[in-house]
Order: structure tokens, then sequence, then C-alpha cells
């Protein structure tokens, strides 16, 4: 999967039919022999050439590569009116769904896919796992969502320590096998320390006995051929945490009642929207991209007014607010701690280091500037900077771009363990499992509520699938 598609006139259908260089190679040929027939300028092996064109188009099914275009594009959340449109009209995040599109619809025998999921909605993820179930050539993947490698792959290369190691089955299967590989190695590790002992043990009691002088010789020079000893090299674990000293509010915390909302009068987009939150709350909003998602999370900050329609808040409400806005704006010029001082002032430096340090940005790093951090690194920085003022409930817009397998799990504890209130929007399945209660599709201008979760949620996705021939 490459780069974002470059915006140009071209409609999105067309540029995803275009990335098969030999079906279009083929039709180009054929257009020009067809003209010279016309002409009556063709010769007799030009019209052999013509009719073996034919045949290769036949074999490649080149008159269903429309319609599987479409299908592609529909399961990557292309309606059939955007699929028209060109390709100057989309934003980045639809440009590289397209240049997902046109890497499928190629068919190549390698297909390189980094990070697929990162600009998909919960539901083009989904259709994107159950298309590659059926992959018949080789594909590799670099990922950090964890369900979509265990429905997708079938072996793990781990990079680590400045190598690789493989492993067989998926995600889930190569946890427990690395679990079970670290044991074996830790106890190897154990007994070959408990034999060094025991030869130095004998060495340093009979070193000064003549009568076993050769004996020690001995154990001496086996101790020099056995191979240097290394300890078990193992991962830290990445521990978050979201401060929760704050006193319990008493419900209503956060409402939208009967809201109607739009950017332009000629386009609603939602109306009636009536939703409600509180301090035991862990919520996550699902929909298609365009849907509304961001939208209802800046209507429960107050960051959009409503057109009609009430938001209230508790007075003493506090809100920490995460999206890769944030970590998108950060000062690249200074130091994490430079940008905490800059943002909180008053404080010593050593509070400024304990805060970066409980997101994992510690010692060297928190003094080097932003601009040299990882993607990863510099959203722990936004999580610092978003936890210090100590919120009573979060809103996060897609917490877990840019962030490490560990990192999301650690993610998920420190929610769980948080006291306040929880709402975000999310296409990480896992995350979604682990944390939230609650599930609220937007679609169609309206806010609702999912009672069987994500099960229920994910079982709607499929029967649709099924329904509109997507599978």
């Amino acid at each position: 999967m490459g780069l974002e598609v470059a915006g140009d006139d071209t409609p999105a259908l067309q540029s995803v039919l275009e990335s098969d260089n030999i079906r279009e190679e083929l039709l180009k040929e054929e257009c020009l022999l067809n003209s010279r027939v016309a002409n009556g300028t063709a010769d007799g092996q030009e019209s052999i050439r013509l009719s073996e064109i034919y045949a290769k188009l036949e074999d490649i099914e080149a008159d269903k590569a429309p319609a599987r275009a479409s299908v592609i594009l529909a399961g990557l959340g292309f309606s059939p009116k955007m699929q028209k449109q060109t390709t100057k009209e989309f934003s980045g995040g639809w440009r590289m769904r397209l240049a997902l599109a046109r890497a499928l619809f190629a068919k190549p025998d390698l297909l390189l896919l980094d990070e697929p999921t990162n600009m998909l909605d919960v539901r083009a993820i989904l259709w994107l796992e159950n298309y590659l179930q059926t992959w018949q050539s080789t594909i590799l993947v670099v990922s950090h969502d964890r369900n979509f490698l265990n429905a997708v792959v079938t072996d793990i290369i781990h990079l680590h320590s400045q190598r690789l190691e493989s492993y067989r089955g998926n995600y889930e299967n190569f946890v427990k096998t690395k679990e079970d590989r670290l044991k074996n190695q830790q106890r190897e590790y154990e007994a070959q320390l408990q034999y060094r002992e025991h030869i130095q043990v004998f060495i340093d009691r009979f070193r000064y006995n003549a009568n076993r002088a050769a004996q020690v010789q001995s154990k001496l020079k086996l101790l020099e051929k056995l191979p240097e000893l290394k300890p078990v090299e193992k991962e830290s674990e990445v521990i978050l945490r979201f401060p929760d000293n704050f006193e319990k509010l008493s419900p209503p915390i956060l409402q939208l009642d009967e809201v109607e909302f739009y950017y332009s009068p000629d386009h609603p987009l939602f109306t009636g929207l009536c939703v409600s939150a509180d301090l035991e709350s862990r919520i996550c909003i699902v929909g298609e991209n365009g849907a509304g998602k961001s939208t209802v999370l800046k209507l429960l900050m107050g960051e959009l007014t409503p057109v009609t329609g009430i938001r209230h808040a508790h007075r003493n409400l506090k809100i920490g607010y995460f999206s890769q806005h944030h970590v998108d704006q950060l000062d690249l010029n200074v130091s994490s701690v430079e940008l905490l001082l800059n943002k909180f002032p008053g404080r010593s430096e050593e509070e400024y280091r304990h805060q970066l340090g409980s997101y994992g940005i510690s010692g060297e790093l928190a003094t080097r500037p932003v601009a040299s951090l990882s993607g990863g690194q510099k959203s722990r920085v936004a999580f610092a900077q978003m936890t210090m003022p100590c919120p009573n409930f979060y809103i996060l817009d897609e917490p877990t771009n840019h962030l490490d397998m560990e990192t999301i799990e650690a993610l998920a504890k420190a929610l769980n363990k948080f006291k306040g209130g929880v709402v975000l929007v999310s296409h990480d399945e896992r995350l979604i499992r682990q944390v939230c209660k609650e599930l609220w599709v937007c679609e169609g201008g309206k806010v609702h509520r999912v009672d069987g979760g994500f099960d229920e949620y994910k079982d709607i996705l499929h029967e649709q699938f099924r329904k509109e021939g997507y599978l």
C-alpha cells in the first residue's frame, strides 16, 4: 500500500482501475488497434495481435473489473456518489483509503500494508478483515491492531533487540508462545547460573589445597570455555496512570438534550440528539467516517454550540480532551519538560519530570526536543499534558493512533482503573471491548445505543455486507 493518492481530476473508481497496469496496457493497445482496423490501415499481424488481446482481456476478466473495483471501494466506505468524485475532492484520510483500494484491486503477489487500519473506521476494518481472509497470495503487514492481526495473519515476525524472530499462528498464539519461550529461557539461565556457581564454590574451596590443584585448574579451564552468560532480555512493562484524586460528582454530569446541529443549514448533521454520561460511564462512539463522531465529542465538550437544544454540564466537571490534532499541535522546538512548564507554570522541574515519567517519557527523553520523539512518544507527551490538571472526565478521539500494542494495553488498564467518566471514539476493537460498557452508533443524523454491545454491532455490519454484496 503506497502513500496517499495524489489529488487530480481522475474519478476514484477510475483511479482504482488504473492500478492494474496489465489491464490498462491491454485496453490502450486494443483501442489503438481497433482504430487502425476501423481506418483500414491494420495489417494481418495487427489483426492477430488484436485477437490475442481479446483473449488476454477475457482471461483476466477485464469486463468484471469495474464491478470488482466498486465492491472494494464500497467496502472501504466509498458511496456510489463518492466513487464518481475526483481524487482532488478527497481529504488525506480518504486518499489513503483510495491507495489501499488500489493495492487490493491490483492483486499483487506480495501485498505490503503499513498500519492499514489507522485511517479506517470500525466498519471498514471489519470489511478489510473479511476480504483479506480470502487473499490468495502473500501479505506482509505492520499493525498495532491486535484484533485485526488475530483475524488476518498466519505468522508473526517479532523485531526486538536488533533481531527478528518468527512465530507460527496469529497474535494471541505469538503472545503465549513468546511467554513460554521467555520462561524456558529464564529456567535455562538460572540452571546455567547455578551450575557455574557450583563450579566456583569448588574452586574457592580448594584453591589453596595442593592436593586438589589439578582439579581446580581443570574447573577454571571449564569456566573459561563456557559461553558468556547473558540475562534474559525482557521488554519493560508500559504503565500509564490517570490521576483521580477528585471528589465524587452527583448526576447529571453531562447531557445533550434535543440538540440540533449543522455546519451549514442546508446539511443538518444531527436532529433531536439526546445523550448523557456520568462518572461511571465508559462509552465508545462508532460509525462511518463523516457520520459526525468527532462532532458529538465537541458538542459534549462545549467546543461547539448547538443550533437548538441544550448542553448540560455539572459545574465541577473538568474535561480532559485528547485527539491526534493535539499531538500534531505540540511545540516541536522545546523539550517535554519545557512544554509542561509553559503550559502549567509555577511547579518544580521534579513535578514535570514525574508527570512525564508516568507516561514513559523519562531521563534524557524528557529533555530532548519534542521534534526528535517518535509518533508514539509524542502521543505520550500529549497524554501527560492532558492529565496534568487532573480532569474527572476524559473525552478521547482515536487515542490509539501511533501507539504500540504495549501502550494500548496500558491505556486500557489505566482507563479501567480511572474513577471518572470516559467517552471515546476508537476503531480499535480490543480497546473498545476492554474499556467500554456502552456503544453509541452515529448514523443518519442520529445517535443510538446498541444494547448488545460490540458483538451486536459486528453482527449488524456483517448483515449489511451480505445484503449489499460487499463480501
